[in-house]
C-alpha cells in the first residue's frame, strides 16, 4: 500500500496552485468534472495533490482532527538550493531547521493561511 494523493481545501486556489507549480514543480492535469471548483496537480503522470476551492479558511466542522502539514522530499543538494532560491526570489517566508540528530534538514513555509508545506533533505554535511 502507498499514499495515493493529498487534498488541500482552500479559498486561495490560485495562490496554492502557483506555489505548488512554480516552487514544487507540479503541473496541472486532467480532473473529473466535479460540481465544485478545484484542480489536480501532477508529478510525472500521477495526480498527487487535489485542490478544492472553498469559500472560507475555516474547517467545515468543529472536529479536532486535522492534517498538520504536507511534506516533499528533495533528492539532491542542487534541487534544495534551487528551492531556497525560488522562495527567496518570490519573497516567500520560510524557516530552516534540522532534525535533533542533524540527519535531515527541514524547510517550512505557509504559502496561504492554513496550509503548511515542509521540504526535507538528507543532511550530507552532518557529522
Amino acid at each position: 500500500m502507498k499514499l495515493d494523493h493529498a487534498t488541500l481545501a482552500t479559498p486561495h486556489l490560485n495562490t496554492v496552485r502557483d506555489f505548488l507549480c512554480n516552487v514544487v514543480g507540479l503541473t496541472i492535469g486532467p480532473r473529473p468534472a466535479f460540481s465544485f471548483d478545484g484542480l489536480w496537480l501532477y508529478h510525472d503522470d500521477k495526480a498527487v495533490i487535489h485542490i478544492i476551492k472553498t469559500k472560507t479558511d475555516l474547517p467545515p466542522t468543529k472536529q479536532s482532527s486535522r492534517i498538520d502539514h504536507l511534506a516533499f522530499r528533495v533528492e539532491t543538494a542542487a534541487q534544495w538550493d534551487t528551492l531556497v532560491a525560488k522562495l527567496a526570489e518570490s519573497k516567500i517566508e520560510h524557516r530552516l531547521t534540522a532534525l535533533p540528530d542533524n540527519s535531515e534538514l527541514q524547510l517550512f513555509t505557509i504559502p496561504v493561511p492554513g496550509i503548511v508545506i515542509e521540504f526535507v533533505i538528507v543532511n550530507t554535511t552532518s557529522a
